[in-house]
Parts: C-alpha cells; sequence; structure tokens
C-alpha cells in the first residue's frame, strides 16, 4: 500500500472515530496531495509524496515558532497536534551516530581531508541516506568531522 492510499484509509477510519483533528489534517493534506498531482500533471510517486509532507511539517514548525513569540498557546497546541499526525506518514529519521559513521564511510571514499571536500562528502553522504536525513543535520555532522581532520 502506497502513501498515498494509506491516508486515503487512514481518513475513513478517522471519520469513524469522530477524530476531528485527524479527519480536518489528513483532508487537508490529500488536498495538497491533489494539487501537486495536478501541477504536475501526473500521478505522485511515494518519494514526491514525502516531500509533500515534509513540506507541511516544516511549515507547520515555522507556525509553531511564530504562535509560540506571539503568546498563542491554543494555536501551538493546534500546530504540534497536526504536525504529530503528519509525521507519522514519514520514514523515522536516521540518528546522529548513524550519520556519523556515513560521513567516516564518505570521507574514506572521496580521500577527503579539509573543509575544501565539503561538497564532495555531502554529495556522497545524502545519496545514502536518500530523505532519511535532514541536509542541516548531515552538513553540521559533515562540517565537525572535517574540522577535526
Amino acid at each position: 500500500m502506497g502513501l498515498l492510499e494509506k491516508l486515503q484509509t487512514d481518513l475513513v477510519v478517522a471519520q469513524k472515530k469522530k477524530d476531528e483533528l485527524g479527519t480536518s489534517t489528513i483532508r487537508f493534506l490529500l488536498a495538497n496531495l491533489h494539487n501537486a498531482k495536478i501541477e504536475k500533471g501526473r500521478e505522485l510517486k511515494d518519494e514526491e509524496v514525502t516531500g509533500q509532507l515534509k513540506k507541511e511539517v516544516k511549515r507547520h514548525q515555522e507556525s509553531i515558532e511564530a504562535f509560540k513569540s506571539a503568546g498563542r498557546a491554543e494555536l501551538v497546541a493546534k500546530e504540534e497536534a497536526e504536525k504529530a499526525i503528519i509525521e507519522r506518514y514519514l520514514p523515522k529519521g536516521m540518528e546522529l551516530a548513524e550519520i556519523g559513521k556515513l560521513v567516516d564511510q564518505a570521507i574514506a571514499e572521496v580521500g577527503a581531508g579539509k573543509m575544501d571536500d565539503f561538497g564532495k562528502v555531502m554529495g556522497a553522504v545524502m545519496a545514502k541516506v536518500a530523505g532519511r536525513a535532514d541536509g542541516i543535520q548531515v552538513a553540521q555532522v559533515v562540517k565537525e568531522k572535517l574540522g577535526k581532520s
């Protein structure tokens, strides 16, 4: 079962449970995915669906930060709950230790030894993590490792 089908199935389950937050959040996701499908002019692949979900998580995180700075606790709670629902559909992220091992392997593979090789190492690592890790986290680990060399 693809990610899109899982969302559609979970929408029905949320509706039957009368879960208003779950229903509205999944409906919103499905509407965004439908718009992305129209924009591309074809069915979305699971990687594209995951990319759209990551954008939504990022948007929710930005809203959470804005609402916190404005002192709107009720809106922060709502955004966090919606974000948690969306994150259930994303693949589990990688631990920093696991990213560190991949960075060490990439440094050995490309023969990197200084910060000038940052781009080569990032390219090698990002090809291996394929959406399971955030690029910012990977970049931090690469900088840390290359800085020690």
